[in-house]
């Protein structure tokens, strides 16, 4: 089982590298990718650097080229796979099948994955995508439940890769509406969910307010901890009550599944978190890659200990944690 680890600088692929990740994800400073944030990702040549450490350091190197084109910006999402092709990457993670057709033809020696962005959920969409662009490997959506992942992964095509750890929201990957009703840009076609820009921090006698465009999401007392500006976790007024009305912050983190995702024929687990820090990304390898060899050395066993999940616990989003769908009850 492969851990797939997040970096969005090269501090913190180097620490991905040097604690265990198998494979490391980056992106380009561009919106070909869902994480454009400013600060984040790699230029070529960062990115030739960071490839060329992670080799030297035993990881492969994937690049998320995981965003939709606009009609207008096709050649950068051409250049982007060029580039990735040419600095020696080991995969391409995509969600559009422009783009897909496009890295199948011109580079047919370079493993494609399937971008969670492109919310394939059941083996005849699978199935679709490797007799069209020869995919290798799919990152399944953060909405199947743990029973659906087994049956899926007795039917597919191709490997999976599930997410094992890091925020979560309310997105139904590829789907998600809510940033582009406040300000006209998401993670699926600009590469940012509440881009900057658009984020307003206000100070009023009731307390500071943060706002995206003209819409307010939440207002924190003087001294409370304030949370990230999306709309899905921010605090509404519904009948007369103030709370987290669409999600309350917190993270996945399914160190528990790890002996059924294993027996399930699960491939990879990916971490969540390119915009995180380098401590961040160091805390979360260290834990989940002492996992991974502790449950494939003995699965019966195996158990996720308390210092693991305290860990995780203290950098998760809300400093809570849950098994999300993966544990849902309902079908």
């Amino acid at each position: 089982m492969e851990l797939v680890c997040p970096a969005g600088n090269i501090s913190m692929l180097k620490a991905a590298a040097e604690h265990g990740a198998d494979a490391i994800y980056i992106g380009f400073k561009d919106d070909t990718n869902a994480r454009h944030f400013a600060g984040l990702n790699f230029q070529d040549g960062a990115a030739q650097k960071a490839v060329n450490y992670a080799h030297d350091h035993g990881s492969q190197v994937y690049v998320a080229i995981n965003t939709y084109p606009q009609p207008t910006g096709w050649s950068r999402w051409q250049k982007a796979v060029d580039v990735a092709a040419d600095i020696g990457v080991d995969a391409l993670i995509v969600a559009d099948i422009g783009v897909l057709a496009y890295a199948a033809e011109k580079y047919p020696h370079l493993a494609l994955h399937l971008s969670v962005q492109g919310s394939a959920t059941n083996a005849e969409a699978l199935r679709f995508y490797q007799q069209q662009f020869a995919i290798r490997r799919a990152v399944i959506p953060r909405v199947l439940s743990m029973a659906q992942v087994k049956r899926l992964a007795e039917d597919s095509p191709v490997k999976l890769e599930v997410f094992g750890f890091g925020s979560l929201c309310v997105m139904v990957e590829g789907r998600c509406l809510l940033s582009s009703y406040a300000t006209g840009e998401s993670p699926n076609t600009c590469g940012a969910c509440s881009p900057a820009k658009a984020v307003r921090w206000v100070e009023t006698p009731a307390g500071t307010e943060s706002r995206l465009n003209e819409v307010l999401i939440d207002r924190f007392a003087v001294g409370e901890k304030a949370g990230y500006p999306v709309v899905c976790k921010g605090r509404f007024n519904v009948d007369g009550h103030t709370y987290h009305a669409l999600e309350e912050p917190t993270s996945l983190n399914t160190l528990a599944l790890l002996p059924e995702l294993l027996a399930a024929g699960v491939s990879a687990i990916k971490i969540e978190g390119r915009q995180r820090s380098t401590a961040y990304i160091t805390k979360v390898v260290k834990v989940w890659r002492e996992a991974i060899d502790s449950c494939q050395s003995n699965p019966q066993s195996y158990a996720a200990k308390a210092q693991w999940m305290q860990a995780l616990a203290d950098v998760s989003e809300g400093t809570q944690t849950t098994l999300g769908a993966y544990n849902r009850p309902w079908q």
